[in-house]
């Protein structure tokens, strides 16, 4: 199991990192490389997108995840984990000087989880390697994840290294699920959970760049479905 440690250390060195050169980071980086991870965001969600085979199980499983997430209360339940790390962790480590407020740390924190935890590649890259062994997909993501935590880190501070625990637990996870998960999975179903993964990035990258605010935690539990939704869908309508 080589990728989720490389991914999730990635991430951790890359916050620690960013954290401590702080504002001697060029503002110009700070400001114009969000941006780009915004735009790269959206780029692999629209691929991710294109590839759907079931239109109708892709919207409803986006549909039907985010009412879950909304009724569950997924973004209250993150935002308060996230309060406790960041008191913790502020307890011990200077806060970060770019003094934003806590609804933009919140904004911006949930975006990195998904980012970083719950993107269609960071499901499936764990997922391909417990069947094949190869660590790519992921060592690929955690080149991409070390720069991206390194700029926000800048503005998120310390807190945003603890990220990596959730990530390795939900990839190491997935990794062990593999064999049990893989064999039921058909390819479109395969395509059609990437589909709505490239949905939520497609989300993820709008509210890096702060162009529209999407719930995104709420949305998660859409990747969680989109496969039985895919399956039925065929099972009965295909």
């Amino acid at each position: 199991m080589i990728g989720p440690f490389v991914n999730s250390t990635s991430v951790a060195v890359g916050s620690l990192l960013g954290a401590s050169l702080g504002r001697h980071l060029p503002e110009r980086l700070r400001t114009r490389l969000p941006l780009v991870f915004a735009i790269a965001a959206m780029g692999i969600g629209a691929v991710m997108v294109v590839k759907v085979k079931t239109m109708p199980a892709m919207v409803l499983a986006l549909l039907f995840g985010t009412i879950i997430g909304e009724l569950m209360n997924v973004e209250g339940a993150l935002q308060k984990l996230a309060n406790t790390a960041r008191k913790g962790v502020e307890k011990v480590l200077p806060p970060p000087e770019s003094g934003i407020s806590e609804a933009e740390f919140m904004d911006k924190f949930t975006s990195m989880i998904v980012l970083f935890c719950a993107s269609a590649l960071g499901v499936f890259g764990p997922m391909r390697e417990g069947m094949t062994g190869d660590p790519t997909l992921l060592i690929i993501k955690a080149c991409i994840d070390f720069f991206t935590a390194i700029i926000f880190a800048t503005s998120l501070g310390y807190t945003l290294a603890t990220v990596a625990v959730p990530m390795l637990v939900v990839q190491s996870s997935l990794y062990y699920a593999a064999t049990i998960v893989l064999p039921l999975t058909t390819p479109v179903m395969i395509d059609d959970f990437s589909a709505v993964g490239g949905l939520v990035l497609l989300a993820t990258g709008f509210n890096i760049g702060g162009i529209a605010k999407f719930p995104l935690a709420n949305m998660l539990p859409a990747l969680f479905i989109a496969m039985p939704v895919s399956a039925m869908w065929n099972l009965f309508m295909g």
